[in-house]
């Protein structure tokens, strides 16, 4: 929904459970749920979990396990996933899943789905394929995005698929649900940082999430796209015009110095990344400030600096306030990247707490 003048921004939170090295994964767990907590007590709208695998620096592997642990754990924000990468499972998995996480906790429940695999081919091939009777893999048709989007949002209907039978089976009615008799469903989002996601988002007229948090290009052509070419769609709870927001990365402290430290490692760990680097988890803040980059990484350092939201409180607000009006967005998603310094305790990233917290202080 296009930014007015007088509309309010919503604030929402994408985690991918971050992992520093001085913390376990139980560790990084327990921060995160602290995080959630926390979007919970201050009125954030949303809190979303990503999927990513065989990271060293990334804990969110499972969107619909981690969502289930969040909601037990807060009350009134809605949760869900940034994303699902559907080309990842079967339809009727995503589908259970998540219809069930509605059932459990009605009118609290996002499912975001993208098409990108979240991880190195490799990874991607054990997690979709597996080997045929004649020896070859067989993997889910990557190219079939579309309809296995439309499985999943019929499965996790009240009315179900009615699956077409050989006449041989004498089974002219059956249908196949995720849930037996689901009452609401969760809200779907599209995800993508594409002109093909924008397209499709339009074309099943579904709500759109930029990832402009990981690319950065193409924000403003792929909202334009998706709003021009919007088809609203007839099914119950569908948008009847253009609903989307965007992500970006945040890291908001008392003043800008300390804000510029804390951002430090999530920066060099993707300039590794992009350059091809070997990863490891993030580093904690006096230790990034003691290591020496490449050339190329410090490239990609550079870019996401100038792209993330970085500062003071006051900066930080009147910073997102200038790209929700840029981008005529009435919600954006905050990354929060922050890592720690020295002597944190594991369990915890007050950083990131505070991120939301300052924030929170400004805007909402």
């Amino acid at each position: 929904m296009p930014r007015g003048v007088d509309s309010v921004m919503r604030l929402s939170v994408l985690d991918l459970v971050p992992v520093r090295t001085d913390q376990s994964t139980s560790d990084a767990l327990s921060a995160s749920t602290r995080l959630a907590q926390t979007a919970d007590r201050l009125g954030y709208t949303r809190y979303w979990v990503a999927e990513h695998h065989n990271m060293p620096s990334v804990a969110a592997t499972s969107p619909p396990v981690l969502i289930a642990h969040l909601a037990a754990h807060t009350s009134a924000v809605r949760l869900g996933s940034g994303g699902v990468m559907l080309p990842n499972h079967a339809p009727l998995a995503v589908a259970e899943q998540f219809a069930l996480l509605e059932a459990a906790h009605p009118g609290r429940i996002d499912l975001g789905i993208g098409r990108a695999p979240g991880s190195d081919p490799v990874t991607s091939m054990a997690l979709r394929g597996f080997k045929g009777r004649d020896g070859t893999a067989d993997f889910q048709d990557i190219e079939a995005f579309p309809e296995y989007l439309d499985d999943v949002v019929a499965l996790m209907s009240a009315r179900g698929v009615r699956v077409p039978l050989p006449p041989d089976l004498m089974r002219e009615n059956y249908i196949l649900k995720a849930t037996p008799a689901a009452v609401s469903e969760p809200k779907l989002w599209l995800l993508g940082s594409s002109m093909y996601s924008a397209r499709l988002a339009a074309a099943k007229g579904l709500p759109y999430v930029f990832a402009h948090h990981f690319s950065g290009q193409g924000t403003e052509e792929a909202l334009r796209t998706y709003r021009e070419g919007f088809q609203p769609n007839e099914l119950a709870g569908s948008p009847q015009q253009p609903v989307t927001f965007l992500t970006v990365n945040a890291v908001v402290a008392e003043n800008h110095d300390d804000a510029m430290r804390l951002i430090l490692p999530n920066l060099q760990m993707m300039g590794r990344l992009r350059t091809g680097q070997p990863l490891g988890a993030i580093d904690l803040v006096e230790d990034a400030e003691g290591q020496r980059v490449s050339a190329k990484a410090q490239v990609v350092v550079d870019a996401g600096r100038r792209q993330a939201i970085v500062g003071s409180p006051a900066a930080a607000a009147d910073q997102l306030r200038a790209l929700a009006e840029k981008f005529r967005v009435d919600e954006v998603m905050i990354h929060p990247v922050a890592s720690a310094f020295r002597d944190t305790d594991p369990a915890t990233a007050p950083a990131r707490v505070a991120t939301l917290e300052l924030l929170a202080k400004e805007l909402l």
